[in-house]
């Protein structure tokens, strides 16, 4: 039996083991080699700092001084009033020396006080925005003035992982506070920075104030570095309570800096904020519009568009713009209102120096209204924030069509013969697919109405009518080649599903499409130029308008009066007629859209003499509200109907007078148009709606319509619902 080790014998145990120990142990090796693994990481470390702007990762530095000063293009509306200047940049540049010294005070004390002391890069102004935020005490932000001109001025910077984009960020700066002195530095900023009216000071004090500049005061100083953290957030004509505050807000950082003393801060608080547009100011009011005239011009045109004194007349319509614009606030706030649904960030969390290299987080939108004559965009919104994205949705967005694409099915069933009381039976139907699943679609409400002609199928969107219809009666093939002939040029799958729209479409694709049922059957090609001239005034491009007959006049007529059925009776009424109280005088026809989940919500409808196609979503294609009991569900006809609705109001019966909102008296932009002429050819006949038959004695009088044929589609049996043995037959 072995010993117990007594307390002495464990020491001496423990005493040989540290004995061993100390001899393998070499303290100056093992010094060496930590020395030699953190110089690994040090080098390593170095070195990726050193070839994070290798190459053209990053900018020249050189290009804070390379300010165009050609004679630039001026971009005028369809009145001939100016909306911008190409380089597309709108920007005037000025002297920093030419400022009133109050100008440069008020930005350094608001966006970055240390800015005389650091080299581009402060940590301790990171460190105050950290407390700001946790403390709920403004103390200005956290890049530098430095950092923020890196950022805004180069386009090279933005594209990689966020950390990755501050590092460059930051060389950049550090780049910038080498090669530049303070006052260049600070200068470039002034004349760089997205303002909401074009950029730069300059061009913001045109826009807001109505003056130059250099003969601003320190509250007009004051504003104009409150707009410049965000334009959107802080629009003095929009939001005055905000811009107030946010101006007082500055004079108050002023006055903590010491540019201005507390009686001097409080004396400029009095002074009133601008209440109206100035008169003839350019400003940015349709920036992905511009960017469009820019591509097409630069196109065409090559670098002379930016130095060559163009004057290029385009079709925007300065006023359809605005009524755009208004409408769509007002349907991005209805639908950020409800907190209970939508569980997105909101724009308002967002400033104008952030931007978005792909998606953003927030509920955005697009907006084309086209004359469906000619074609030509009379305004055009291709998302929330030019200055954070500019990707142009209205243009580039390929997103699910929803029942938008529905249209495309009926036109196809018209076209062929198929009337608009045919019947079909609203039931439930299973479809095998490639994939070895069964698809089983059902109706936005889940709910079977059985037999309806395809008018009401249409009017009231249900999805099992366009299904049957567009896969068992008419056949994919022909629905896809009528909506590639109508204008939709995006992929469009021979799936069962495509006829409720599982195919992504562009929206000015869509208006496109749309175009050809206001015009009886031809198409117009979306686009925004009347006319370029030079510098001497000679007319150097006129651009005709695009126009391609796609449908036989009498089928495209059946389909307008189906459409109308949409706001008459369907799911635009309430939207359209109601909500947004268009008058039952103005002719309006269309067709709302909503995807699977609510993710893509759409309407495009249209007047004899005008046409509006509206989408709300998210980048991301996500649901925009949370479904579950309480919860509102997000629609084409709840959403984004009463958007054209109101638009639409706007063109045809002014703005009344509201002392409480603000508005003032407006006039109509356009006259009420007459109604769509009933073509020679068309046989009106009298028929049962129940069952599309002729109308007779033996069915209800209260079902009976008028109803539109094509010679030989006609019915020629005569309603009889008397027998209790009658089945609703389908119309051949």
């Amino acid at each position: 039996m072995m010993a117990r080790a007594t307390p002495k014998t464990a020491g001496a145990a423990d005493g040989g083991f540290r004995v061993r120990l100390l001899k393998y142990w070499k303290p100056k090796e093992y010094l060496l080699g930590f020395v030699f693994v953190a110089a690994l990481g040090l080098g390593g470390a170095w070195g990726s700092w050193q070839n994070l702007c290798a190459g053209d990762a990053c900018p020249s530095i050189a290009q804070i001084s390379t300010f165009e000063h050609e004679q630039k293009s001026k971009i005028l509306a369809i009145d001939g009033r100016q909306i911008a200047e190409f380089g597309f940049e709108s920007r005037t540049p000025v002297s920093i020396r030419a400022l009133p010294e109050y100008v440069a005070q008020a930005v350094v004390a608001t966006e970055d006080r240390r800015f005389y002391e650091h080299r581009g890069f402060d940590p301790i102004g990171i460190a105050r925005a950290v407390v700001g935020v946790v403390t709920f005490n403004y103390a200005g932000g956290g890049s530098t003035i430095t950092q923020q001109l890196a950022r805004n001025m180069f386009d090279e910077i933005g594209f990689e992982r966020r950390y990755v984009r501050k590092l460059k960020e930051v060389q950049v700066a550090l780049d910038l506070e080498r090669s530049y002195t303070k006052e260049q530095i600070l200068e470039a900023y002034l004349n760089e920075i997205y303002m909401g009216r074009g950029y730069g000071f300059q061009n913001a004090a045109r826009g807001y104030l109505g003056k130059n500049a250099t003969d601003m005061n320190v509250a007009e100083a004051a504003l104009l570095t409150a707009i410049l953290n965000v334009p959107a957030r802080y629009d003095p004509f929009r939001f005055p309570e905000r811009a107030k505050a946010r101006r007082d807000l500055v004079l108050d950082l002023m006055a903590r800096a010491e540019y201005l003393t507390l009686d001097e801060a409080r004396r400029w608080k009095d002074f009133p904020l601008p209440e109206s547009e100035p008169e003839g100011s350019v400003t940015s009011i349709a920036p992905y519009f511009e960017e469009w005239v820019r591509q097409i011009l630069d196109d065409r045109f090559g670098a002379e568009v930016y130095s060559g004194g163009f004057r290029v007349y385009t079709t925007l319509d300065i006023d359809m713009q605005r009524a755009a614009q208004a409408a769509m606030e007002a349907g991005w706030a209805e639908i950020e209102a409800d907190t209970m649904s939508f569980r997105h960030p909101l724009y308002s969390d967002f400033d104008t120096v952030t931007s978005f290299p792909g998606s953003t987080p927030y509920l955005q939108g697009a907006f084309i209204a086209l004359d469906p004559e000619t074609g030509y965009v009379l305004a055009l919104i291709g998302g929330r924030d030019y200055g954070q994205s500019k990707f142009d949705r209205a243009r580039l967005a390929q997103r699910q069509a929803g029942s938008s694409f529905k249209p495309f099915v009926y036109t196809a069933a018209i076209a062929t013969g198929i009337p608009a009381s045919y019947v079909l039976e609203d039931n439930a139907v299973v479809y095998p697919q490639v994939s070895g699943e069964d698809w089983r679609p059902s109706n936005f409400t889940e709910e079977f109405r059985g037999p309806m002609t395809i008018r009401e199928g249409l009017y009231t969107s249900t999805n099992m009518i366009a299904i049957k219809l567009g896969w068992e009666e008419v056949g994919i093939e022909t629905v896809a080649q009528t909506a590639r002939r109508m204008g939709i040029h995006t992929v469009i799958e021979r799936f069962p599903s495509t006829t409720i729209g599982a195919s992504a479409v562009i929206p000015i694709e869509v208006a496109e499409a749309y175009s050809a049922y206001p015009n009886l059957g031809t198409k117009v090609t979306p686009f925004p130029i009347l006319r370029v001239e030079d510098a001497n005034g000679n007319v150097v491009w006129e651009p005709q308008p695009e126009r391609t007959v796609v449908l036989d006049s009498l089928p495209a007529r059946i389909m307008v009066d189906m459409l109308q059925d949409v706001v008459r009776l369907g799911t635009g009424y309430n939207a359209i007629r109601v909500r947004a109280g268009l008058p039952t005088e103005v002719p309006a026809a269309g067709k709302t859209g909503t995807t699977n989940d609510g993710t893509d919500i759409w309407f495009t409808g249209f007047t004899p003499n005008l046409l509006a196609t509206v989408w709300f979503g998210m980048d991301s294609p996500v649901p925009l509200f949370r479904l579950g009991p309480g919860r509102r569900q997000a629609t084409g006809g709840g959403l984004a109907a009463p958007v054209w609705g109101a638009f639409m109001r706007r063109v045809y019966e002014g703005v009344e007078a509201d002392e409480d909102n603000g508005t003032l008296a407006v006039a109509p932009l356009r006259p009420i148009p007459n109604e769509w002429p009933m073509l020679p050819g068309l046989n009106a006949v009298l028929v049962d709606r129940k069952t599309g038959q002729l109308a007779s004695r033996w069915c209800p009088q209260e079902d009976q319509y008028v109803e539109y044929y094509i010679p030989g589609t006609e019915p020629t049996e005569l309603c009889d619902r008397s027998s209790r043995r009658f089945r609703f037959p389908r119309i051949n």
